[in-house]
């Protein structure tokens, strides 16, 4: 699997709007065929803060998904968006999906 990891900084004014102006983006990258997740999360420490949790099948699909004409267009409406270029982790794993964590478990 493909596992990438992307803290993206937006302008203040965009902050509380950002889901909204990615919204075809995601969309359109979880359609994805070799798409596993595509997830957004909101910092806690700093609200301006983006962290997008991507998954894909393996080195293929993850080629397929930057060479589309929607993850295109959404670094072009991100590009407006984000005060600081993105910090990013890419990385090969194996697997192919989430799996339970083993320290944790709930309460009866």
């Amino acid at each position: 699997m493909i596992f990438i990891a992307v803290k993206f900084t937006a302008r203040p004014e965009y902050a509380d709007s950002w889901l909204e102006h990615t919204a075809e983006f995601t969309r359109a990258t979880r359609a994805e065929d070799g798409n596993l997740f595509f997830d957004w999360s909101r910092s806690v420490e700093d609200p301006n803060q983006y962290v997008l949790l991507e998954g894909f099948r393996d080195g293929d699909a993850g080629a397929a998904h930057v060479g589309s004409d929607h993850f295109k267009a959404g670094l072009e409406t991100m590009s407006g968006l984000i005060a600081s270029v993105p910090e990013i982790i890419n990385t090969e794993i194996p697997g192919g999906s989430w799996g339970p964590m083993g320290e944790l478990s709930p309460q009866d």
